[in-house]
């Protein structure tokens, strides 16, 4: 999701990219939070935050603990597999 992210894009494009935020911050409403946590097959439980900055209502910056994913696994995440239709 993170990947998704560009600067300029509004709260609203955003919202759709990263869904709500877990924490806005009343006095600074220009700074959104999100944690994710995770447990793969009940394994260690992992967590990820990211801060997101806005100005005049447009992203300008991100931080926070992600790895960007490489070239190779954004294509797999959009990779289908080929048709098994039958023409009758």
């Amino acid at each position: 999701m993170v990947d998704q992210l560009r600067p300029g894009m509004t709260k609203r494009q955003v919202i759709f990219v990263m869904g709500t935020p877990l924490v806005r911050d009343p006095f600074h409403q220009d700074r959104w939070d999100y944690i994710y946590s995770f447990q793969p097959g009940g394994g260690i439980r992992g967590q990820e935050r990211v801060t997101i900055n806005f100005v005049d209502d447009q992203l300008v910056s991100f931080t926070g603990d992600f790895v960007p994913s490489t070239a190779s696994d954004n294509q797999a995440l959009i990779e289908t597999p080929p048709s098994q239709d039958s023409v009758n």
